[in-house]
């Protein structure tokens, strides 16, 4: 039975999807991603750390503000429990990320390493670029293609955060914490290429418009958390009252 589910499992992986993952990512996606990640490498450095797990904590985190928030606390002597617990709070944003991946893959024929692998590579810029590119190619090679662009990103990340390791002499801190502003600089871009329909432009206005005021009225502490509530919550209610008119008309 385990041979049998295995051949199965082998039977939905297409290498030739994997490669193109990887080529589609290093078009621009994969480069803008490692700039940002360039910055990591001087942390870790500041914080005690060698190139290797400088290196690793690309691999095994996989998101640029919580190692900045690991390797930054390191250095300021935080504890580690609440170390854990601002990082934890920092990586909630990938729940729902997650979520909304998932109907575009799937899932039922891949093993749980697969899976979690799957869940693993879903950080900003593999997941808006995976919402966008995902529903153009046939539902029986997403997985391996979805697999090929998050390890394009994650490879040359991997890449980059050794070099501004070894480069951290030459790169000021300022300018290694400005490169971390690509990352949602490219994902504002590639949701912005990958809308469709009113709700999602409404999203996005609510995010561009409504920041600035929250973020006067409330302090940097919430303006994010309660923005994402309004706007998400308005952009979903209106994308199930557009559903509520087509079914009237179409009826």
């Amino acid at each position: 039975m385990q041979k049998g589910g295995s051949d199965h499992t082998l039977s939905h992986w297409f290498p030739a999807f994997f490669i193109k993952g990887v080529r589609d990512s290093l078009g621009l996606p994969a480069w803008v991603v490692a700039a940002s990640l360039v910055g990591v490498g001087p942390l870790a450095q500041s914080a005690g750390y060698s190139i290797d797990l400088a290196i690793a904590s690309t691999l095994l985190v996989w998101a640029g503000p919580a190692q900045v928030l690991f390797f930054s606390g390191i250095s300021a002597g935080m504890a580690l429990p609440a170390l854990a617990f601002v990082i934890g709070l920092s990586s909630m944003r990938f729940l729902p990320m997650t979520m909304a991946l998932m109907p575009l893959l799937p899932m039922k024929h891949h093993s749980l390493p697969v899976q979690l692998t799957i869940g693993h590579m879903a950080s900003v810029t593999v997941w808006a670029e995976s919402l966008r590119r995902l529903p153009s190619i046939d539902e029986r090679h997403r997985v391996s293609y979805y697999l090929g662009f998050g390890a394009g990103c994650i490879g040359l990340s991997m890449i980059s955060t050794g070099l501004g390791f070894m480069l951290s002499s030459a790169v000021p801190q300022a300018f290694g914490a400005g490169l971390l502003f690509l990352t949602p600089i490219f994902f504002t871009c590639s949701i912005a290429a990958g809308a469709r329909n009113a709700a999602d432009w409404l999203a996005i206005a609510s995010g561009l418009f409504l920041e600035p005021v929250l973020s006067a009225w409330m302090g940097p502490e919430f303006d994010l958390l309660i923005l994402g509530l309004v706007g998400g919550t308005a952009a979903y209610l209106l994308k199930r009252r557009l559903k509520h008119h087509q079914g009237l008309f179409s009826s």
